[in-house]
């Protein structure tokens, strides 16, 4: 064998299966293939060395001296190979300089959310990083990817821009609710004289959501606009005004008695959360790391 190849790695490995299962039949379990195929793989590797590596038959399994060195060696080549692997590998993650990060704003109060997880492991791999983090709406968040402001972007984006990737990484749920000052929030009708109280009302929308919120509660217009989740929620606490949350912001004030849901079959929904980043033919090493910590996340399976 002048030169190695894959192919004769996978071989040396199935070898050193049969040898520490004592036999072939015993290996068949452990490498999930027929004694035939295996019978076959022995034999493509004896030919490749040019030696007889066991004896097999009746008399049971029994390596021969030349079966013995190479098993030998093969320990040492496959460690080493193992070896070169992770070296390797933590050499590709040995990286430096700074993540600029973008979040759309209130998300920390998400157990849903990956983004904590992800930020966790990510810095935890020990790089030499710092992190730059920028919350903003949607629109801001876009805008500065588009530009080179920021790596990546992580939020709720209605609708996707040219020159940018999307990955969708989890789900936010949100629901419509009214406070404590409010007349809804007392309010014992149901059916449709409920929803006639709540198209009454003077609803707050978010401005990148705006045409969404006032579809589901089949209103004309909204009684004011904001461009960020902490302000809807004060206006919601006013008592002046209903609208939409995300659940898991919303908690707290529901807990205390300040806030419930109104209708909550009727008026929530689930919307993604999605990655965003600029569509190039190369990324840059800190966030290729950045994103494959993100995935691993939102796939468990691939961590």
């Amino acid at each position: 064998m002048n030169q190695l190849h894959n192919i004769d790695l996978k071989l040396l490995r199935i070898f050193m299966t049969i040898v520490k299962c004592n036999g072939f039949s015993a290996a068949q379990a452990a490498l999930n293939v027929s004694q035939s195929t295996i019978s076959e793989q022995m034999t493509s590797l004896e030919t490749r060395l040019g030696v007889k590596l066991c004896e097999r038959g009746r008399s049971g399994f029994r390596l021969t001296e030349h079966g013995a060195a190479t098993y030998e060696a093969a320990q040492r080549l496959l460690l080493a190979v193992d070896t070169f692997c992770m070296d390797t590998s933590a050499l590709k993650r040995h990286i430096s300089g700074r993540l600029y990060l973008g979040i759309i704003d209130n998300t920390v109060t998400d157990s849903g959310s990956v983004l904590s997880r992800t930020l966790r492991q990510f810095v935890s791999l020990g790089h030499d990083v710092q992190l730059d983090i920028y919350i903003g709406t949607p629109a801001e968040l876009e805008e500065r990817v588009l530009d080179g402001r920021l790596h990546v972007a992580i939020g709720h984006f209605p609708f996707e821009v040219a020159g940018l990737a999307y990955t969708q990484v989890y789900d936010e749920e949100d629901r419509l609710y009214c406070s404590c000052y409010h007349p809804l929030f007392n309010n014992q009708a149901e059916g449709d004289g409920l929803i006639a109280a709540v198209r009454d009302s003077q609803i707050v929308a978010r401005g990148f959501l705006q045409q969404r919120d006032l579809q589901l509660l089949k209103s004309g217009s909204a009684a004011a606009t904001v461009d960020n989740v902490e302000a809807q929620a004060i206006l919601i606490l006013t008592g002046a005004y209903i609208g939409f949350l995300p659940i898991h912001y919303a908690r707290q004030w529901v807990d205390s008695g300040h806030m419930r849901q109104i209708v909550p079959q009727q008026f929530g929904s689930k919307w993604p959360f999605s990655s965003v980043t600029k569509r190039t033919a190369t990324q840059p090493t800190i966030l290729r790391v950045f994103m494959e910590s993100l995935m691993s996340n939102c796939n468990p399976t691939l961590a």
